[in-house]
This record gives structure tokens, sequence and C-alpha cells, in this order.
């Protein structure tokens, strides 16, 4: 099932967006997300979205399973990140210097010295972060990514650079891992290693990155899996995709798979907890 494109506007979006991600005439904003939903209209477990910045995000945090549904939501946000690309310069913000208590977190967010208390990681092409729920973080400006996430909308934000908007402190402050990130949980592109490789692989969900149909089918062939080019093309049961389309496949759809001779992919499937 081929899925379909939906255009979100945001302050901190783009109007220069690449060739093949370019919206429709009627939408003159800045856009910042483009996001994969079923044509049917069903709620999917994983959300796959590009995300397009000419500013930062906020600094923001998500709950995990178990803190979210003790306040009344459906399900946590662990997600990860794959640049596609970064302007000189660019940088995504993952966890903090140094411990903070739930005071420290506060003053520092309401002050502002949050952003100064990150770690702003310098980003390329290839790159990966995956971001367990609970871990501060922000997008920062002239990047392109592929998002795939928990399908929850739910985010504190932190701090948001003075624009009008919502701040959960409480909520935020709780559910937070006020602390330095894991550098293995991450892939950076300087690094080498095999174009096939399993990036993210957790209980909620996994991430292969690959140039092989038969390596997708055999790490991830156990269940349904969503399947977005980086390069060339895709396609399975007479449906195709190509860069900035997803593909959602399930049963003999799996099995048809089919990649271009010039195709890259980033194939996510559901963990197995």
């Amino acid at each position: 099932m081929k899925l379909v494109a939906n255009y979100v506007e945001k302050p901190w979006g783009r109007h220069d967006l690449p060739a093949w991600a370019k919206p429709p005439a009627t939408m003159d904003g800045a856009i910042g997300e483009l996001w994969f939903t079923p044509p049917d209209g069903r709620a999917l477990p994983l959300l796959v979205k590009y995300i397009f910045t000419s500013e930062r995000l906020s600094i923001q945090v998500h709950p995990d399973d178990v803190q979210a549904r003790a306040r009344g939501l459906a399900g946590g946000k662990t997600e990860c990140w794959y640049i596609i690309a970064a302007e000189p310069g660019a940088t995504l913000g993952v966890g903090l210097e140094a411990d903070l208590d739930a005071r420290q977190l506060t003053e520092a967010a309401l002050d502002g010295s949050i952003v100064e208390k990150m770690v702003w990681h310098p980003v390329v092409p290839g790159d990966f972060f995956f971001i367990p729920a609970g871990t501060i973080h922000a997008i920062g400006a002239g990047v392109t990514l592929v998002e795939i996430q928990q399908n929850v909308d739910v985010t504190y934000r932190l701090y948001d650079y003075g624009r009008p908007r919502e701040l959960h402190l409480d909520d935020g402050t709780a559910v937070s891992r006020a602390g330095p990130y894991d550098p293995v949980q991450a892939v950076r592109a300087a690094d080498g290693g095999p174009l096939d490789r399993m990036m993210a692989d957790c209980p909620i969900f996994h991430v292969f990155r690959s140039a092989d149909a038969g390596a997708i089918r055999d790490r991830l062939g156990h269940g349904p899996i969503w399947i977005v080019p980086i390069s060339g093309a895709i396609g399975a049961n007479a449906e195709t995709a190509g860069v900035g389309e997803c593909l959602y496949l399930e049963g003999d759809g799996i099995a048809a798979l089919t990649l271009s001779e010039d195709a890259v992919v980033l194939a996510a499937g559901q963990g197995m907890c």
C-alpha cells in the first residue's frame, strides 16, 4: 500500500524544499513536515515523516509507554532520525552535557540556559540517531531528515526560543532522563560500516538500511514494514515508490518487494515486545 503524503506547515519550516517534496500549489506557507498515512485513514502503530527545518525546533522530550498511559495517553513516543541533507554547521541537540535534577532542569528551561547545557552534534547525510523516550532533544536549523516514531502525538516542550507556544515543564521534567546521550545509540556516516545495516533494534521498532530486497525480507519479513527510498525506486504488487514516498507492506507485499539497482532504503518494522 502506498501511503498518502500530508504536508504540514510549521513556523520553523522551509519554502525551498527539494524537488521531490514539492507541496500542492494551494499551500504557500513554510513546510516543516511531510507525513505518510494510509489512504483508508486507519491508524498504524508507526509513523514515518520527513522534517525540513530553517530554524531550531523546540527543546523537547517524550514520555515512554508507562509514563504516557499513566497520563491517560495511548502510548509513549520513541523515535529515530536519519539525516538526508544538512547545511554546513547543521546540528542536532541530543542529551545534556551533565546530569541535572528536576529543579536544575526546570531552572535551565525557564532561563534558557538549557540551550548551552544541550550537546549539539554536527551532522552530515547518512548520520542516524536513535532517540529513546525520555531523551531531551531538538532538531537544529538547515536539516532534512526522515523520522520514524511511535504513532502517538505527545510532545512536552521544555524551551521554545520565545515562540508563543505552550511549554510543559511539569510533565517534561517528570519524564526526562536529564543527562548525557549514549553515543552507542547513534550511527555516524564518518565511521563507515556496511551499507546493509540494522540502524535501530529495540522492542518498539527496528530500522534497517539496505539495498537488497532479500536482506529486508530476511531481517524484517516477520510483520508489516514501512519502506522509504533514500535513492532509487521500489515496487511491490504493482505499486511503486521513489524518493519522497513511502510504501507500507505486509504479507505477500513483503514477498513481492523489489528494489531498483540504485536503490537504498530505510525499512522499519515493529518490535517483538
